[in-house]
């Protein structure tokens, strides 16, 4: 009797939600807003760099002391970093499980012709692909100072991003994975608009308009860094 009782649980609600279409559409679109609030915040600090090294390198240490007294240092930094590690995680994760999902639930002939997947899919697919890898990459370059091309200089931050771009590849590297953050930005807030129910009829246009509006801003603010160490604005 007991072992028919622990046959016959019923999975938890948030397990049924997960393993939902639904549910992992929801994860998605809510773990990439996200995402999105801290590459918006990011892009603004980043831009403090063209006010020289004194206000950079300052930003840079008070986003370690922030929350002080209550948070010692760099407390309210890891809390940032390991919810950015969970939303990426859950992006990634509920991304993948609804590609499998939609590949399964095709008739078996669309599987043996195989039909090219839709321009927007591919741009989702392959700029995550390459923004996950140039998060590795980021970090190991500019905040463990693995594969930093210069002598990385712990808590100064405006030497290391020259170093970086002042290098062919950290330019083509960076430029690479703003141009696909871009495209994914513009597909991937309107889509999560459709997902939490925001969008209609009505304000498709507007959506539309503040998705491309936020890709351009995004791409804009971040290639501007390496172009202004490229032209010597930044030096």
């Amino acid at each position: 009797m007991a072992l028919a009782t622990r046959t016959d649980r019923r999975p938890s609600l948030p397990r049924t939600v997960w393993d939902s279409t639904v549910g992992k559409k929801t994860v998605m679109a809510v773990s990439g807003l996200i995402m999105l609030l801290y590459l918006v915040a990011h892009m603004i600090g980043n831009l403090k760099i063209f006010f020289g090294p004194g206000d950079f390198n300052h930003y840079a240490h008070w986003l370690r002391t922030l929350g002080a007294p209550v948070m010692r240092w760099e407390w309210t930094l890891w809390v940032v970093r390991v919810g950015l590690v969970a939303a990426v995680v859950a992006h990634a994760v509920s991304a993948y499980q609804l590609s499998r999902r939609d590949i399964r639930a095709r008739p078996s002939k669309y599987v043996h012709n195989k039909p090219r997947a839709s321009y927007a899919t591919r741009t989702m697919r392959w700029g995550g692909i390459i923004l996950g890898l140039f998060i590795v990459w980021h970090i190991l370059d500019l905040t463990t100072g693995t594969v930093h091309p210069g002598g990385y200089e712990h808590l100064h931050p405006y030497q290391n991003v020259i170093d970086t771009f002042s290098t062919w590849y950290g330019n083509v590297i960076y430029i690479t994975a703003v141009v696909a953050l871009g495209f994914h930005v513009r597909h991937g807030f309107w889509s999560a608009a459709q997902t939490l129910g925001v969008g209609n009829a009505t304000r498709d246009r507007a959506l539309k308009t503040c998705a491309n509006g936020l890709a351009l801003l995004l791409t804009a603010g971040f290639a501007s860094v390496p172009i202004g160490v490229m032209t010597g604005v930044v030096s």
